[in-house]
């Protein structure tokens, strides 16, 4: 079955042109394959993110892709603020501290970003 396959992260967006600004000039992510004026797969650490275009881009109110970035998660919130990512904060989550943009739930940090689409990101350091 599934169980032993590799997964790809699939997120729609509007424009490929700001897709592509964000997801490689912001994120650092390389592109590897070009569907032409449709889609681009995108290779981060072992995923494959599929980026495509749609009409329901940013419609979803969950996080599409989680990165596991360790305890690296401080600093990588620097570099991506100093990009001009904006971080979303969620007060109403229970047992979790902010901290910054970190939210701290026990031995677990997260923080959550948007593309310019509104899709949600989220790191983790786990």
């Amino acid at each position: 079955m599934l169980g032993d396959k590799d997964a790809t992260a699939t997120i729609p967006v509007k424009s490929l042109e700001k897709a592509k600004q964000f997801y490689e000039g912001t994120l650092g992510l390389t592109p590897i394959d070009n569907e032409g004026e449709e889609a681009i797969v995108y290779k981060g650490g072992n995923t494959r993110v599929l980026v495509y275009r749609s009409e329901f881009a940013g419609t979803n109110k969950a996080t599409v892709a989680t990165w596991g970035v360790g305890e690296d998660i401080e600093r990588e919130v620097k570099s991506l603020r100093d990009k001009g990512v904006a971080f979303e904060h969620y007060a109403d989550m229970p047992e979790t501290t902010l901290k910054g943009d970190v939210h701290e739930m026990g031995d677990m940090k997260a923080a959550w970003f948007k593309d310019p689409d509104g899709n949600i990101h989220a790191m983790v350091s786990r």
